[in-house]
């Protein structure tokens, strides 16, 4: 299989986003989100997902807009329903099916230089298989996954019990702030941050939602700001993943941590301000942070 610059692992879902406007069947999950993002940016790039039949179409939509989708078989395809408040900061889930998880045997051909892995539950990606593709190629790691247990259709979170060996094949990290939480013990930012990389992550990425973002890398900490929305919050469902396909993007094309984290968090901002994934271009992105640093230029 060619070796692709980016490949994303992960389930793609059949959501149900519930928000005070409205509520919105559509397919989810990191792997969509994602992908979606990715197939409007100029770079090599493949999705392995496993799925049943019923999710077939998300793949022919993903495969219409240019991506190149490896669908592996499973009994079922993962089912969600996110339920948001009226910030869209925080959200409860209900998990109602789940699919198979992935194996070494099944990603044994395929090769990329990074590696994006986006579980939805604790058991979807195994450690096995983490070792086996650091053995060849740096690894992201989406960590909300693995902090998730369904207990009679809620996730509720847990701590991730092999964390501190997963965690050094780690290259790139990213939580959120309650997810950090969960991982370190720690409330404070910048000591969770430090204690992740203490533990072997090369770049911890923590999202703040409205608050931005905190990048540490190499012992130094970088401040990304959230960019206010020109118009309304919509929809903050694969916002997230959206700014990690952004980031991934910019740091796969050799751009320095700020910049790219930027980019990313502007990305991210184009993507809330309407339900489903990321449908802008990369001159949106540009354009976005030019007339901001503009912006803010002018009000000093």
């Amino acid at each position: 299989m060619e070796r692709t610059d980016i490949c994303c692992i992960g389930h793609i879902t059949l959501d149900k986003v519930v928000t005070p406007r409205s509520a919105v069947y559509m397919a989810g999950g990191t792997a969509f989100y994602f992908s979606n993002a990715l197939s409007r940016m100029d770079v090599r790039y493949r999705l392995v997902t496993a799925l049943a039949s019923d999710g077939m179409a998300a793949v022919a939509n993903l495969r219409m807009a240019g991506v190149e989708v490896t669908v592996l078989p499973s009994a079922h395809t993962v089912y969600f329903e996110n339920i948001y408040d009226a910030d869209q900061d925080h959200r409860r889930q209900r998990v109602l099916r789940t699919a198979d998880p992935f194996t070494v045997k099944q990603l044994a051909g395929v090769e990329a230089r990074y590696f994006h892995l986006g579980p939805l539950l604790a058991g979807d990606i195994p450690l096995e298989l983490i070792r086996t593709l650091a053995e060849k190629s740096r690894i992201s790691l989406d960590a909300q996954g693995y902090l998730r247990k369904v207990v009679d259709q809620q996730v509720q979170p847990v701590d991730w019990p092999e964390k501190k060996e997963a965690l050094k094949y780690i290259d790139i990290l990213k939580a959120n702030e309650a997810e950090m939480a969960v991982l370190t013990g720690q409330d404070n930012v910048r000591q969770g941050a430090m204690l992740l990389a203490e533990w072997g992550v090369r770049e911890v990425v923590i999202t703040l939602g409205s608050q931005g973002s905190v990048i540490y890398v190499d012992q130094h900490f970088f401040d990304i700001p959230a960019y206010v929305p020109t118009t309304s919050v919509v929809d903050a469902t694969g916002c997230g993943d959206t700014y990690m396909a952004g980031y991934l993007y910019q740091r796969c094309k050799g751009t320095p941590v700020q910049a790219a984290g930027e980019f990313a968090a502007a990305m991210a901002t184009l993507k809330i301000e309407a339900s489903g994934p990321f449908a802008g271009t990369k001159e949106n992105v540009l354009n976005l942070l030019v007339s901001r640093r503009a912006r803010a230029y002018h009000t000093r």
